[in-house]
């Protein structure tokens, strides 16, 4: 399934300012990986998350999703495949209700009213937020926003997923329907969090990014086992797998 997959292919990106925040960056995601994305404030997570949809392009490099190569024309397209779920979920919460914000991409998508409202329901229960529905996001808590952003691209049933810092604002009873959602998710995500347990329990792959390169690569386990890997990070080990 050639259309769940991501490639970066020596992806450099630098800022108007002159920040290099991605230097030569290379993975491969097959359909259906779970990989975590971990690494110190300022390593390059958060830009390269935004790479998946297009909102930052590659100053050199390339960057396919699904066999397209990502460009100024092809971004759109990539957008229907890719659902990316920002930190900040005030990025993503525009409209008058969350009903209506949940609603704004499956409409964009042509759907009829019956479809659209059973994604939202789908997408809000998934998130624990039925009751949140006639509410104005902003209105809400910071976790309510998060889960109502995260419930906005749900709802687009896309092909992959890409979150920046899901489960940041979230209680713990949000937090656990998060994972519970993403460990069925079967198609493809990248999943980029200080929440080493979260990325531990549902990723079985996991990348470290130091600097704006891949500092290591490999499965899960035994990555976020490593001590001294993730301290060389300022990362500490998973709580679950700390003694003491």
């Amino acid at each position: 399934m050639s259309h769940h997959i991501i490639e970066f292919e020596d992806v450099f990106f630098r800022y108007p300012d002159g920040t290099e925040a991605l230097r030569g960056i290379r993975f491969r995601i097959i359909h259906g990986e779970s990989v975590g994305i971990v690494g110190a404030n300022g390593s390059g997570k958060s830009t390269l998350l935004q790479q998946m949809n297009g909102c930052l392009l590659p100053t050199s490099g390339t960057v396919t999703i699904g066999g397209i190569s990502l460009t100024r024309k092809t971004r759109q397209e990539i957008r229907r495949k890719v659902g990316v779920i920002f930190q900040n979920p005030d990025d993503q919460l525009f409209m008058p209700t969350v009903f209506d914000d949940v609603a704004f991409g499956p409409l964009n998508l042509d759907l009829d009213e019956a479809c659209v409202r059973e994604r939202v329901r789908r997408a809000l229960g998934t998130v624990n937020g039925l009751d949140l529905q006639d509410k104005p996001p902003h209105h809400l808590s910071g976790g309510q926003k998060s889960s109502v952003a995260i419930a906005s691209v749900i709802a687009m049933e896309p092909d992959i997923l890409a979150l920046d810092e899901p489960a940041a604002n979230l209680d713990s009873k949000s937090r656990r329907a998060l994972i519970l959602f993403l460990k069925a998710f079967k198609h493809s995500k990248l999943i980029a969090s200080h929440d080493l347990d979260l990325i531990l329990e549902v990723c079985e792959r996991c990348i470290v990014i130091g600097e704006g390169r891949v500092v290591a690569d490999g499965p899960s386990g035994e990555i976020l086992s490593n001590r001294t890997l993730l301290e060389e990070n300022s990362l500490e080990l998973p709580l679950s797998l700390q003694r003491g």
